[in-house]
């Protein structure tokens, strides 16, 4: 069967980055295993068990070389992958057969390789998503001073600037990497804690010396990268674990859709635009479209993605007792997919801030046609300071914006109501006055200023961290 008469993942064909896919690949996962038994035995032999430097070499030297063909001959004889990757191992370094997986249980590779992959899986989408952030931070402050129209219930309201809205979903982003960011540092390593997590094989080993057994403990988390292990584990480490892993991704997927819906509304009102390329075709059959396929395409992703810790709050609570392998069939898709769609979405997010299209003339216009109406407040206390009285000038200008909102809805005209304000007597104030009372830097706030701090006193700390942000590269093909 071929390639093209077999079904891949779209994860993998279309949305993942090369880094990402190695990290879940058959590869990586077996040598890791062999990395953990490595571990295992360099730490058993330090220890003081009968273990030959001859062994320990004769594995270290054959920790990447699998024999993937053996190892699936092995397991339909065994119906069980441990074992066949066990005989695999045994079959190139024959010396260190006697000594392989000693007194450990299948879940010593299996879970210490899940946890292992998870805290690399996590600082890859951390680079990437502090790459989100640096271009998130860049299009803040070049757009911090463009007023536009600020929308509540997606009904305008006051004006905002482009770089303020932009602060929102950097702020988002801040939230993920600060929860991604958490958990390496809290993950741990299941470490050696056998069958039943009580450690009696490795107590037996050690004639029941405790001590050499906690020491072993620590030795094999080390030698892992982990500074140690957890402390107590059932045959599996708590899946909650995976649950809290798949709840920090599912945070960047809302963090995405979140953002993506407002720039696919915003493309909608032609204010900014995804980056479209001289040669994209936007649809097969009205040519003219420019659609927001980027950000249609992480929504999509954000919906997978945010529906994956389900996946983990239903393992969690099934874990009869120590353990029941219902759990492993479902985290072979929602672990790697869950990794593999926020790294899309990270990558998606990079590209499309790279480029954005902002139009400030159609901002400016759109601004225009509401600020009148937001703006009848300022224009009434102006006309009070003139010795106006404020019920008359109030019932005045309720007047000219009802006339001036039917023209508009039911006539499609421009929003005439600063004319008419001007030209009514019981206003009394002229069109200049006017304008500066609707002077659309006065109804902005702090927005530049919070704009300045957010990224002096948030965003740049975090991004210290990762010095390459600015640089890293999105690689969006499809």
């Amino acid at each position: 069967m071929t390639d093209r008469h077999r079904y891949v993942s779209p994860l993998v064909e279309r949305v993942a980055t090369t880094e990402m896919i190695s990290l879940f690949s058959a590869q990586r996962k077996f040598s890791t295993w062999r990395r953990c038994w490595l571990a295992l035995a360099e730490a058993e032999k330090e220890l003081g068990l009968p273990i030959s430097d001859e062994q320990i070499q004769a594995m270290r030297e054959h920790l990447d070389d699998i024999d993937f063909e053996a190892a699936a001959a092995y397991e339909r004889r065994f119906r069980h992958d441990v074992m066949a990757h066990i005989h695999a191992f045994g079959d190139v370094a024959p010396a260190a057969r006697p000594i392989i997986h000693l007194g450990a249980t299948s879940c010593f590779v299996t879970d210490n390789t899940d946890l292992i992959l998870m805290r690399e899986g996590l600082r890859i989408l951390l680079r990437k998503a502090a790459a989100a952030l640096a271009r998130l931070r860049r299009f803040a402050l070049a757009w911090k001073d463009l007023p536009t129209l600020g929308f509540t219930h997606y009904q305008p309201a006051q004006p905002v600037t482009v770089g303020k809205r932009a602060c929102l979903w950097a702020q988002d982003l801040l939230m993920d990497i600060e929860a991604m960011e958490s958990l390496v540092q809290r993950l741990r390593c299941r470490g050696v804690k056998g069958t039943t997590g009580t450690q009696a094989s490795f107590l037996a080993l050690f004639e029941g010396d405790e001590a050499k057994v906690e020491a072993l403990d620590r030795l094999v988390a080390q030698k892992l990268g982990f500074e140690a292990s957890l402390p107590v584990t059932g045959q599996t480490y708590s899946r909650k674990w995976d649950t809290q892993v798949l709840n920090a991704l599912a945070g960047v997927g809302e963090s995405a859709h979140k953002f993506a819906t407002d720039m696919r509304l915003l493309q909608n009102l032609k204010e900014v635009e995804e980056p479209f390329e001289s040669t994209q075709v936007g649809s097969s059959a009205m040519a003219y479209k420019r659609n927001p396929m980027r950000c249609e395409r992480i929504c999509a992703l954000s919906r997978f993605l945010m529906a994956a810790p389900l996946h983990g709050h239903f393992t969690t609570a099934v874990q009869w007792f120590e353990r029941t392998l219902d759990d492993s069939a479902i985290r072979r898709l929602s672990i790697p997919e869950g990794f593999l769609a926020c790294d899309g979405i990270l990558n998606l997010w990079i590209n499309v801030m790279e480029q954005p299209k902002v139009y400030p003339k159609v901002i400016e216009r759109h601004l225009a046609e509401e600020l009148p109406f937001m703006a009848t407040e300022n224009i009434l206390m102006a006309c009070v300071k003139r010795g106006k009285d404020r019920q008359a000038v109030h019932e005045a200008i309720r007047r000219n914006a009802q006339e001036a909102g039917l023209r508009v809805k039911e006539e499609g005209q421009l929003n005439d109501l600063l004319d008419r304000l001007a030209n009514d007597p019981e206003i009394g104030l002229s069109r200049e006055e006017i304008d500066a009372a609707v002077d659309v830097r006065l109804f902005i706030g702090r927005s530049v200023s919070q704009v300045e701090h957010f990224v002096r006193e948030w965003i740049d700390p975090v991004l210290a961290r990762y010095p390459e942000a600015d640089t890293l590269e999105s690689s969006v093909s499809v």
